[in-house]
């Protein structure tokens, strides 16, 4: 081996060069590769001092030049120059997680299969309950007790649904159907159970039924409600007054207007508008809600109806602030309500006061049997959708959307025949106000005692 042209180093000069390397050694976890680059380095050096003590070399060779070091292209460069680079230029290993989907809930993990097609795996759940209640083997009569409404009726819903419901099929899953998206949601409104219950019959995930109820609740108020509650025309306001008419004898009646309230959490801001003070004292906890107001006509359909003001709120506060005070600006229009109304000259309500006359009495008679049909309408509506009847845990900006999905689901199964079997009858309580009356309309108590006084001598 040539050396005479090479400035060798002593010991100490290769403590020096070595610590210098070493100090490149800062991970802890260092890997094989690096230990072989160690190993090596150090047999070269060591190999290098063996030949210094075989060799008689002056010593001025080993004096520290005042130059910098120059050392041909050798192996101990390369490998020196190789560890420096590795150091300088290491990535961290990262790791790089497959895609992940979810359906319904599911745990979802992708890869590579064979042919560089990607594989989705799903947790399967039972689906079991719900191809039964979809199927012809299903009775009639236990479908509707599931969804309140029959096989035919809930056809219909799918139906007009289907355009703004459907959902594509993407690479990695498969669309759930319309008709399982819509009876997530109807079963959920219709018996107010837990989403993990509903979750497990439907074998779709907690969040993904959420969801659902939400989006199918959101179709409904678009779809359906312009077709299924909004206010009837002319020719059908006449039939209205035709039937209430020969209900009551009362002239010109267009609905029977009521109020109940939704139990809710107690929201984050504003709670005390929410504030239940009759539902506080019947739970000696406080208690918060919201409003559901309505007109009904004969038949006990919606044919207006205003929703989310909170449960502090008077009848009369609700009524003042809805769009129906707005309509009766436009005359033609006469409203029976209870006696938590004030008096005015389109809404009839009871006399309040104590010894009332034969006159006054009848009338008394006659305004309930109007108020009973839509107070029974409420009853229905809280009989079949089991979810009015619990303490609601949708959020306050979205309840107004689910419901008014309850109230067009009513009236499609009041306009359908759907009947409603004895054990859902539900019985309202605490929702009638006695309210002082105040800034009466002379005119209104002059009508009022005027239809008193024909009922008694023209009956």
């Amino acid at each position: 081996m040539e050396i005479t042209s090479i400035p060798f180093l002593n010991q100490e000069e290769y403590s020096y060069f070595y610590s210098f390397f070493q100090d490149l050694h800062t991970d802890d976890t260092q890997d094989n590769k690096r230990r072989k680059l160690d190993d090596d380095f150090d047999q070269d050096l060591n190999e290098i001092l063996n030949i210094i003590n075989d060799q008689d070399i002056p010593n001025s060779i080993f004096q520290m030049p005042t130059s910098k070091i120059e050392i041909p292209n050798s192996d101990f460069e390369n490998r020196a120059s190789q560890m420096a680079d590795w150091e300088q230029g290491r990535v961290r290993k990262t790791r790089i997680s497959s895609p992940v989907g979810s359906y319904g809930g599911g745990v979802a993990a992708a890869a590579e299969d064979g042919g560089g097609r990607r594989r989705l795996w799903v947790k399967e759940r039972s689906k079991g309950w719900w191809k039964y209640h979809d199927s012809d083997e299903c009775p009639d009569d236990e479908f509707r007790k599931a969804f309140r409404m029959s096989k035919s009726t809930f056809n219909m819903i799918c139906n007009e649904l289907d355009s703004v419901v459907t959902k594509k099929d993407t690479m990695l899953r498969t669309a759930i159907p319309v008709r399982q998206r819509v009876a997530v949601c109807i079963y959920r409104l219709a018996t107010g159970d837990p989403l993990r219950k509903v979750s497990t019959l439907f074998g779709l995930g907690i969040s993904t039924c959420h969801k659902l109820v939400l989006e199918v609740c959101a179709a409904i108020h678009t779809v359906l409600m312009p077709k299924f509650l909004k206010w009837p025309d002319q020719n059908r306001l006449n039939e209205i007054k035709t039937e209430f008419g020969s209900i009551s004898a009362i002239p010109d009646v267009t609905g029977s207007i009521y109020t109940t309230h939704v139990s809710i959490i107690a929201p984050k801001t504003n709670s005390e508008a929410y504030y239940n003070k009759k539902h506080t004292n019947r739970n000696q906890k406080p208690s918060y809600s919201t409003t559901i107001q309505g007109l009904v006509d004969p038949r006990g359909v919606f044919t207006d109806i205003c929703i989310g003001y909170p449960g502090s709120m008077s009848d009369e506060q609700i009524l003042e602030k809805s769009a129906l005070s707005r309509r009766s600006k436009m005359g033609c229009l006469r409203v029976v309500g209870n006696s938590g109304y004030q008096l005015k000259d389109w809404i009839l309500v009871p006399y309040t006061h104590k010894n009332l006359t034969w006159s006054q009495h009848s009338l008394n008679q006659k305004i309930d049997e109007v108020q009973k049909i839509g107070k029974y309408a409420f009853m229905r509506l809280k009989g079949r959708w089991g979810c009015l009847q619990k303490r609601s845990e949708v959020k306050l900006q979205e309840l107004p959307t689910v419901l008014g999905a309850c109230c067009v689901l009513h009236n499609i199964c009041e306009i359908y025949g759907e009947e409603m079997d004895a054990d859902l009858r539900f019985d309202l309580y605490d929702d009638d106000m006695e309210m002082e009356s105040k800034d009466i309309s002379v005119n209104a108590l002059m009508v009022r005692d005027s239809i008193a006084h024909n009922l008694l001598h023209h009956s």
